[in-house]
């Protein structure tokens, strides 16, 4: 006689073996040895949805604890379950409300689930960044509908992220909070106040004569576009983090990652038919330590680094942003090779001088970003471009510009580079600018894992 309680029983065995089975190929799968150095291997990693019993415990534990702003009984049981299911998947979403735990017991439950499910010790005080290290370095896959926990806890503590928080070609795992809340202030609102990082709409500029706040070794990014220059000093862009501007006829939005130590200038116009002009805007999210930019007019998210939209509609119509160089030097450099050049007024500073370089970041990233490639330490200047047949290099910034001030000639594939008022430009073979920029290695070589490294 059928028991449907035997095929229930059987059917759930079956399951069983195949999680183990994926869960096996999943552990085998290789690691870098120095990922495995610095994290140690991977706990097995099962495959398929979750159970309902584990998908129910994390309602309660991730969404209920929300709306009822409780961590009582009920939140304690379902995260023991969560905590003992052996599905390290889970972890990443203990990661993300880590984030923002409000009382010391919830973050010490917390912590205790994510060590018990990723099988880790803790190493001092910071145990979300470990969580998070561990997760991104063994690149941990995460569950089906696992967006949909993150968006219920990220929205619940910053409004303004309900239309950022979408499907698209995003990896959500990497996805944490910085710290700030989001810039969506209109276009043209440079001097409304926010509780967020204000970018700067159409700044006022000087000449460099009437620019006599700035002392000579300031650190400036320097852009020319069509015979038109233009400095943007640090201690205003580490204040703002994005500019929206015009130089040389053409709209630029120009994003600097304090965190990776990154200022990059993207065309904003000659855009497909039917796009309006994007203004970018700092969401305040980060993907592994660098800023999540996102644009104003359709909530589309970019990746800052590569500069082309990963969701919303400017997504789905494949806009790809095309970057100018940006060149990093300072002012007194710049102002003798571009005499005509103009400057953003003192005032965008906001009174502050910051030196996040020297100071809050002197000792590597403050955020979880995983692994590294060890090829460069963490801090190292590189200069980076993509090559004419797409392949993304680096060039150690001291070394390169060491050789070039010598007189030697450095190029890759098609790449030459070529000194430009105490910083380094890339061209093509036909002496066309390429868009290079200078970043933090651990920067460049995480959005770009197969860059090659030039060699002198």
């Amino acid at each position: 006689m059928w028991n449907p309680r035997f095929d229930r029983l059987c059917a759930a065995v079956l399951a069983l073996a195949l999680s183990v089975c994926a869960a096996q190929a999943k552990e085998a799968a290789p690691l870098p040895a120095y990922v495995t150095d610095a994290f140690g291997h991977p706990p097995a990693v099962p495959d398929g949805p979750l159970p309902e019993t584990l998908r129910f415990a994390v309602r309660v534990v991730f969404e209920d604890s929300l709306t009822q702003s409780a961590w009582g009984r009920d939140q304690q049981l379902a995260l023991t379950e969560i905590a003992e299911s052996g599905d390290p998947r889970l972890a990443w979403v203990i990661s993300d409300m880590m984030r923002f735990t409000w009382r010391a017991s919830f973050d010490d439950a917390l912590a205790a689930a994510a060590a018990k499910l990723l099988q880790i010790d803790y190493d001092g005080p910071q145990r979300w960044g470990q969580v998070t290290d561990h997760l991104i370095a063994w690149d941990i896959p995460s569950y089906p509908g696992y967006l949909e926990t993150k968006r219920a806890i990220f929205t619940n503590f910053v409004p303004g992220w309900d239309r950022i928080f979408v499907e698209g070609d995003i990896d959500w795992r990497l996805v944490s909070w910085g710290g700030v809340l989001i810039d969506d202030r209109p276009y043209d609102t440079t001097d409304d106040a926010c509780n967020c990082i204000p970018a700067a709409d159409n700044p006022e500029v000087s000449s460099a004569a009437e620019a006599t706040w700035l002392e000579d070794d300031d650190i400036v990014f320097g852009v020319e576009v069509n015979g038109e220059a233009r400095a943007y000093p640090r201690q205003i862009m580490e204040v703002r983090e994005m500019v929206n501007d015009t130089l040389g006829g053409r709209d630029l939005g120009i994003p600097y990652c304090t965190l990776c130590g990154a200022a990059q200038a993207y065309f904003t116009d000659r855009l497909p038919a039917g796009v309006e002009r994007p203004i970018l805007r700092t969401s305040g999210l980060l993907i592994r330590s660098n800023k999540v930019m996102y644009d104003r007019v359709t909530y589309s998210v970019f990746d800052t680094f590569l500069g082309h939209a990963v969701t919303g509609p400017l997504a789905e119509k494949g806009v790809k942003l095309e970057q100018a160089t940006v060149i990093t030097t300072d002012w007194g450099t710049w102002k003798e090779q571009y005499p005509d050049t103009t400057v953003l007024l003192e005032r965008y500073a906001l009174g502050r001088d910051f030196d996040f370089r020297n100071g809050r970041d002197a000792n590597g990233p403050i955020f979880p970003v995983g692994d590294v490639d060890p090829r460069l330490s963490v801090h190292e200047d590189v200069i980076g471009v993509i090559t004419g047949t797409g392949t993304p290099v680096a060039f150690q910034r001291s070394t390169a510009l060491a050789a070039l001030k010598a007189g030697a000639e450095i190029g890759y594939e098609d790449v030459r580079l070529e000194l430009d008022a105490g910083g380094i430009r890339a061209v093509g073979a036909d002496g066309a600018d390429l868009g290079s920029h200078q970043a933090f290695w651990f920067a460049w070589s995480q959005f770009h894992p197969d860059t090659a490294l030039w060699q002198p």
